[in-house]
C-alpha cells in the first residue's frame, strides 16, 4: 500500500535514586498487591508537615523510593501527594528541596502520562519554575565544600530539570506553561554549566531536545543567545562520551529550532548538525565498551587511597539491588511499547567508565533518532494512520503536506540540502553498519558484571534504531544516491542475514518491527528498479509465519506487504505459479483470520497486486480458488468494517479500509470477467 511508517522517538525515563524503575527489589511477599493498610502513603505524607527538616527530608526520600513500586502510586495520589509535595520544592532546607524534587520526579516517571497531567493540573509547575529560577541565580554563589564534591544548588537544579523534562514529555499543558513562563533561557543556563557539571548539562540538553520538538510557540522566544549557546556546544571538542552525548542533543535541538536560524546560516548549521551525528556514529561501541570495562577493572585494582574506597562504599548497595536493567511494558494504540528505565545520569561517582559507556550508546541511539526525524513527515494526520499501517497515497487522496515546514525539508521528500549533507557525511553507509548485531566481545563483558548488564539491551536498541533509520532513509532518498543496484542488493543480503542467519527468526518485537520495516522499504525499491529479489520462497513463508505470531500490528502489516511486493514481482516471471500459490494462500489466511482490520485490508491489497495480471498469476488463482474465496470473504469484511470500524479505527484508517472494500468488489468483477474470457 505504498508509503510506510516513519517514527518519532520519545526519550527514556529516569528515577532519582539510581535504580531501574522496574527492577527495584521488594520485600518478601511483595508479589501481592499492596492494600490500603500496607501502603505507607498516609504516614509518609503526614511527615511532610513535621517541623524537623530532617524528618521532612526523610519523608521525601522515602516517597521517592516507594513510588517506584507502581502499585503504591494510587495510594499517594488519593491522598493529594502532588499538592502536599509541591510546597516542599520551596522548603527552607536545600536538602528537602532536592529530595522533594526527586520524589516528584520519580512519581512523574513511574506514574506515566496520567500522573504527569495530574501534577500539572495541581499546579506543580509554579513552585518548580520558582525553584529552578532561584537555583540558576545561585549557581556561582553556592559554596562547594571540597574539590571533588558537587555544587548542592546544581544538584537541586538537576532534579528539577529532570522533573520538568518528564512533565513536558507527557503533558502538552506543561509545554505550554514552559513557553509562557520563559523557561527556555533558564534551562539554557543549566546547559551552560557543562564545564562544571556535565550531569546537569545533559539533563538540560535532554529537556531542551524534548521541549523544542513540534513547538512553534517556542520559536518566537528563541533568541541569538539561545542559538549561540547551542552552536557553541555543537562545536566543542571534548573527547569524553558525556560531551559526545551533549553535542548530539545540541544537534537535535538545533534541528528542532531550524526555522529560527537566519536564512544565511541555515546551510552551515545543517552541515554542522549532520557532521556531529556522523562523528557520533563513527564510534565503535563494540571496541570501546570492552576497553572501558577493562579500564574500570584496572581502576578497581589500583584505587586511589581515600576517594575510591569512599565511592565504592556508596556504589555497593546500588549494585546489589540493581541487577539487570529491565523495561516496563506500556500499551499504545494496541501495541506493546517498552519504557526504557535508564539510570545513566544517576550512577554514583566512581562508576565513570560505566557512565561513559552509557553516554556513548545513548548518543548513538539519539543520533539515529534525529536522522529519522529529519527524514519523516511532520504531518500528524500521517502518523495517525501509519502508527499501525501504511497506505497508498492514491487511496487516501491528498497527503496533507504541511505548509510552513522548514525550507530545509519537505514531508516525505528530503530537500537537496538535507540529502546532500547526509550523503556527504556517508550517513546511509554508517547507518547500515550500525544495523549489525552487537559484537560478541561487547555483549560478553556486559553480561559478566551486574552493573553493566543493562547495556546489552542498549546495544540491541541502537541496532533497532539503526534499522528504523535505514527504513526512513530508503523511504526518502533516491536509489542512485544510495549506491545503485550493487549497494541495494548488498543491503538486501545483509538484512536477510539478520533475519535468517540464525536457526530461527528472532522473536524480539522491537528488532522484528524495525528489521521488517527496513526490509519492506528496500524490497519496494528493488522491485521498482526491476532488480532480482534476494529472498527464497521458503524464507518468505517463514517470515510470514513469524510475523503472524507477533502481537505488533505493524509487523504483521509489513510482512503482508512484503508478500505482496514479492508476489507482484514473481507474477511477471515464468514458472512461478507454485510460489504464487503459497503467497496467495498465506494472504488469504491473513485476510480471513487476522483479528485486526488494518492487517486484513493490507492482505487484500497485497492480493490485488499479486493477482492483478499475468499467466502465472491466473494459473495460481485458479488452483487456490481465489475467486470463490474472495466472494465468501467480501460480506464478512464489509460487516466487520460496519461493526468494529467506528469505535476502533481512525478516520484515515476507515477511509483506506473503505477504498479496499470498493477495490475488493472491483477485483472480484475483474476475476469473473477473466474467467468468462475465451483466453482464460
Amino acid at each position: 500500500m505504498g508509503k510506510s511508517k516513519t517514527t518519532k522517538f520519545k526519550r527514556p525515563h529516569f528515577n532519582s535514586v539510581g535504580l531501574p524503575v522496574s527492577a527495584v527489589k521488594e520485600d518478601e511477599g511483595a508479589e501481592e498487591e499492596h492494600d490500603e493498610e500496607s501502603c505507607p502513603a498516609a504516614e509518609l505524607l503526614e511527615k511532610l508537615q513535621s517541623p524537623s527538616a530532617d524528618i521532612r527530608e526523610f519523608a521525601c526520600a522515602s516517597i521517592s523510593r516507594v513510588v517506584q513500586q507502581s502499585q503504591t502510586i494510587p495510594g499517594f495520589l488519593q491522598r493529594d501527594a502532588v499538592r502536599r509535595l509541591g510546597p516542599m520544592l520551596l522548603d527552607g532546607s536545600l536538602a528537602v528541596r532536592e529530595t522533594a524534587a526527586g520524589a516528584l520526579r520519580n512519581l512523574s516517571a513511574c506514574g506515566g502520562q496520567e500522573v504527569c497531567e495530574d501534577m500539572v493540573k495541581h499546579d506543580v509547575m509554579t513552585p518548580l519554575t520558582a525553584l529552578l529560577r532561584e537555583c540558576c541565580s545561585g549557581f556561582d554563589s553556592a559554596a562547594v565544600p571540597m574539590k571533588d564534591q558537587s555544587n548542592p544548588v546544581e544538584d537541586v537544579a538537576n532534579e528539577v530539570v529532570n522533573l520538568l523534562w518528564n512533565l513536558c514529555e507527557s503533558s502538552s499543558q506543561a509545554v505550554s506553561l514552559f513557553n509562557k513562563s520563559g523557561l527556555l533561557d533558564v534551562v539554557v543556563q543549566c546547559l551552560e554549566r557543562h564545564p562544571h557539571n556535565v550531569e546537569l548539562a545533559i539533563s538540560a540538553a535532554h529537556c531542551l531536545h524534548t521541549v523544542t520538538e513540534d513547538n512553534p510557540e517556542l520559536l518566537s522566544s528563541t533568541n541569538t543567545a539561545v542559538l549561540g549557546a547551542l552552536e557553541k556546544l555543537l562545536l566543542s571538542s571534548q573527547p569524553e562520551m558525556a560531551h559526545t552525548l551533549l553535542r548530539t542533543l545540541a544537534a537535535g535541538t538545533l534541528w528542532n529550532l531550524k526555522t529560527s536560524l537566519p536564512a544565511a546560516q541555515q546551510a552551515q548549521t545543517l552541515n554542522a548538525i549532520v557532521a556531529t551525528l556522523s562523528l557520533c556514529l563513527d564510534l565503535d561501541s563494540g571496541v570501546l565498551i570492552p576497553d572501558l570495562r577493562r579500564a574500570e577493572e584496572a581502576h578497581h585494582r589500583n584505587p586511589s587511597p581515600v576517594t575510591d574506597a569512599e565511592q565504592q562504599a556508596a556504589v555497593q548497595p546500588i549494585e546489589e539491588e540493581m541487577g539487570e536493567e529491565e523495561e516496563a511494558p506500556t500499551k499504545k494504540n494496541g501495541k506493546t511499547l517498552m519504557v526504557d528505565t535508564d539510570v545513566s545520569d544517576l550512577l554514583p561517582r566512581g562508576k565513570e567508565e560505566l557512565r561513559e559507556a552509557t553516554a556513548l550508546l545513548t548518543a548513538q541511539q539519539t543520533s539515529l533518532e534525529i536522522i529519522v526525524n529529519m527524514c519523516c513527515s511532520d504531518d500528524p494526520s500521517d502518523d495517525e494512520w501509519e502508527e499501525e499501517s501504511s497506505s497508498d497515497e492514491s487511496d487516501m487522496g491528498p497527503d496533507g503536506l504541511c505548509d510552513g515546514v522548514s525550507n530545509l525539508m519537505s514531508p516525505l521528500c528530503l530537500s537537496a540540502e538535507v540529502q546532500g549533507a547526509l550523503i556527504n557525511h556517508s550517513i546511509p553507509e554508517k547507518v547500515l553498519k550500525k544495523t549489525a548485531f552487537p559484537r560478541q566481545e561487547a555483549t560478553n563483558v556486559c553480561r559478566e558484571n551486574p552493573s553493566w548488564r543493562g547495556l546489552t539491551k542498549r546495544m540491541q536498541r541502537v541496532q533497532s534504531r539503526a534499522l528504523t533509520c535505514l527504513h526512513s532513509i530508503l523511504s526518502t532518498m533516491d536509489a542512485e544516491l544510495l549506491g545503485g543496484e550493487a549497494a541495494l542488493q548488498g543491503a538486501a543480503h545483509h538484512l536477510s542475514s539478520l533475519v535468517f542467519g540464525a536457526e530461527e527468526i528472532p522473536k524480539d518485537e522491537e528488532f522484528l518491527e524495525a528489521v521488517i520495516s527496513a526490509m519492506r522499504s528496500l524490497l519496494q525499491i528493488i522491485a521498482s528498479k526491476n532488480i532480482s529479489q534476494c529472498m527464497t520462497p521458503q524464507q518468505l513463508m517463514s517470515l510470514s509465519e513469524a510475523a503472524t505470531r507477533c502481537d505488533v500490528v505493524s509487523v504483521r502489516v509489513n510482512a503482508v506487504a512484503i508478500l505482496g511486493i514479492t508476489g507482484s514481482t514473481l507474477a511477471k516471471e515464468k514458472g512461478t505459479a507454485e510460489t504464487l500459490q503459497m503467497i496467495g494462500n498465506a494472504l488469504l489466511q491473513v485476510a480471513t483470520k487476522d483479528s485486526d482490520l488494518v492487517v486484513n485490508g493490507e492482505a487484500l491489497d497485497a492480493l490485488f497486486d499479486v493477482f492483478a495480471d499475468g499467466e502465472e498469476a491466473e494459473t495460481a488463482a485458479k488452483i487456490i480458488n481465489l475467486l470463490p474465496a474472495l466472494k465468501t470473504l467480501q460480506p464478512v469484511f464489509k460487516a466487520k468494517i460496519r461493526k468494529e470500524g467506528r469505535g476502533k479505527y481512525s478516520r484515515q484508517q476507515l477511509c483506506v479500509l473503505d477504498n479496499i472494500k470498493i477495490n475488493l468488489r472491483r477485483f472480484i468483477g475483474y476475476l469473473e470477467k477473466s474467467k468468462r474470457s475465451p483466453t482464460a
